[in-house]
């Protein structure tokens, strides 16, 4: 079998019956795939920077971040998405490589206000969520857009991390238990 090289698995990204394969090869390949990733990061076809997106979530590298950065206002929401969760979700990082949450929680707080497209906000919504116990101003923000957004999956979303909501009961500290 020939073994392509990382700028053809970028490629193949944007290519449906290839982007699967690709997608599980560059994420075998980890931070070697970096530089090629970064490239894809600027090409012109939408399908090609999600993917790049998707592995650099996985696999970030602090020489990737301008690039994420610079797709927060792509043309394509699910390229403003993908580029958002890759810079805000700590869950998915297997490496060191974490942006700090003074850069990414505003971010995530002006895409959920601010962007026109509602898998975005969801989006934002969600990976705020994962900070409003120890994020005040994420509180705000959720509340805000459960209170006010005008697409109703947002709202749900939203409402399931400010305080009385399922996530945010489900997630917050409990007392420590004593010894009777």
């Amino acid at each position: 079998m020939e073994r392509r090289t990382l700028d053809q698995l970028v490629e193949d990204l944007g290519v449906e019956h290839r982007a699967k394969a690709a997608l599980r090869e560059l994420m075998q390949r980890g931070p070697r795939a970096t530089a090629a990733l970064k490239r894809g990061l600027a090409h012109p076809n939408p399908k090609i920077r999600q993917g790049c997106c998707v592995v650099l979530d996985h696999h970030l590298d602090a020489r990737a971040i301008p690039d994420l950065i610079d797709n927060l206002s792509h043309d394509d929401p699910g390229v403003r998405r993908w580029a958002m969760h890759a810079l805000a979700c700590d869950r998915c990082k297997e490496g060191e490589c974490r942006p700090g949450e003074d850069a990414t929680i505003p971010m995530a707080m002006r895409m959920l206000s601010e962007d026109p497209d509602r898998h975005v906000r969801k989006e934002a919504a969600a990976l705020l969520g994962f900070q409003v116990h120890a994020r005040t101003d994420a509180v705000v923000a959720l509340q805000a857009a459960h209170d006010q957004d005008p697409d109703p999956l947002v709202r749900k979303v939203a409402g399931w991390h400010i305080p009385g909501g399922p996530r945010y009961e489900r997630t917050k500290a409990r007392p420590a238990r004593t010894a009777s």
